[in-house]
């Protein structure tokens, strides 16, 4: 299982053009520039790769932070 560091690094490599190191556990994603539709299912596809669980569009959506995208996978596993 990854830790909420390890899934920092992959959360934020999603990210085109953005600087990994700026994205932490506690930024709120909805706020980044870069956020759209198309990161955010490339974060599903992340999830469903490294984790082996489906998270939705509606968990993205009632998400804040990146630690609270963290949070859901782990109660999905």
């Amino acid at each position: 299982m990854k830790t909420l560091d390890e899934f920092v690094v992959l959360f934020a490599e999603q990210f085109f053009r953005t600087e990994p190191a700026t994205i932490k556990a506690d930024t709120v994603f909805h706020d980044l520039e870069q956020w759209s539709s198309l990161t955010a299912l490339s974060v599903i596809a992340m999830v469903d790769d490294e984790f082996g669980v489906t998270i939705s569009g509606n968990d993205l959506h009632n998400a804040v932070t990146v630690e609270d995208v963290y949070k859901c996978i782990i109660t999905k596993l």
